[in-house]
């Protein structure tokens, strides 16, 4: 969604410089697009929460905030300059939980694929706040915001999915 988003932006817009959040804000081009694809994003957590039974039930329950926190950016656009509290809040939110989500995923029964071992899990996990890291970093003036955001949300966003089709695969 946010590479077609991005498209129908002016040529004002910098994807590298600013977030998705812009886009779907209310001074974004078309924001339909952005905002039904982070409202489908947060869906499909909740989806894949409720039919992920492989993963604890703490790593389901993290994967339901973090779609309901997708679905509540959704519906707290950014006003045409700055942001409001509710969309920080929400953003926040759904970016820690996701970041941490791999930690809690870790599988204990056999059969327990390398990448969801223990150790796996936390290097996923180690790398997911490594790039939260570096775009809490660029939101305090940073000139790479949204590709600090791109990089970390798509990473992030098809994790859940790897997890679904290991699973998936060894049972």
């Amino acid at each position: 969604a946010y590479l077609m988003a991005g498209i129908l932006q002016p040529a004002s817009y910098s994807p590298v410089r600013e977030t998705i959040s812009v886009m779907a804000g209310q001074a974004g081009t078309d924001r339909w697009v952005m905002t039904g694809g982070i409202v489908l994003t947060g869906g499909c957590y909740l989806v894949t929460a409720a039919g992920l039974t492989g993963v604890r039930a703490s790593a389901r329950a993290l994967l339901a905030v973090a779609g309901l926190a997708g679905i509540g950016i959704a519906a707290s656009p950014e006003p045409a300059r700055g942001a409001t509290p509710r969309h920080l809040a929400w953003t926040v939110l759904g970016a820690v939980t996701i970041a941490v989500w791999p930690a809690f995923a870790t599988r204990r029964a056999a059969p327990r694929p390398l990448i969801l071992s223990s150790y796996g899990c936390a290097v996923v996990t180690a790398v997911f706040l490594v790039l939260l890291g570096w775009l809490v970093i660029e939101t305090q003036g940073g000139a790479d915001l949204g590709l600090a955001e791109r990089l970390s949300v798509s990473t992030e966003t098809c994790w859940p999915f790897v997890v679904a089709v290991i699973l998936w695969q060894t049972t």
